[in-house]
């Protein structure tokens, strides 16, 4: 079963005012993010799994935190290309997701654009391996690497979007099958 790892970054949007996890705390922007989350974790209509998903934040206070991590609600959401990057500075997210990132057989990236170009820059995913959910103008550099690139659609990912990622994990599991 191919072990598949999505990221998205924080939200303003707290749903919890006690200690949670990262993927309970958060809603607003990163509410598709979580559908698409629970989608490819439950079971096909067989009752067997089309994957092994696991969920990652880049958190505002905490850096990369895998979603099952218990967070405390935190003021200073970033919202813009100097905040990820003085995040950057302090937590070094993008080595976290480095790290974390040699694990999985596919990442699915859904941030906003100056922090996928930060990724980008930075060289932290490995080559062929990720689903890029992004802006148009980073589409020739995602190519390059030999990534899956898909327009960032709605508020983080867009049900069309959706879709895709869940059939490129389908043909992924199959060709892992045959």
């Amino acid at each position: 079963m191919k072990r598949i790892l999505v990221v998205t970054n924080d939200s303003a949007v707290f749903l919890v005012d006690r200690i949670g996890s990262a993927f309970e705390m958060f809603g607003g922007r990163m509410t598709e993010v979580k559908r698409l989350v629970a989608r490819l974790a439950a079971a096909e209509d067989d009752g067997r799994k089309a994957c092994d998903v696991s969920f990652g934040v880049i958190s505002s206070r905490f850096g990369f935190v895998p979603g099952n991590y218990v967070l405390m609600r935190y003021d200073g959401v970033m919202s813009c290309k100097e905040d990820y990057e003085r995040v950057q500075a302090e937590k070094d997210y993008l080595g976290q997701l480095n790290a974390v990132s040699v694990l999985f057989d596919l990442i699915v990236v859904c941030v906003p654009k100056d922090m996928f170009a930060m990724v980008i820059d930075g060289d932290v995913l490995p080559q062929g391996k990720v689903v890029a959910i992004t802006a148009p103008e980073l589409e020739s550099k995602c190519k390059e690497r030999g990534w899956t690139f898909l327009e960032r659609r709605g508020a983080r990912v867009g049900n069309e979007n959706a879709d895709k990622v869940f059939e490129i994990i389908r043909a992924v599991g199959r060709d892992a099958s045959s």
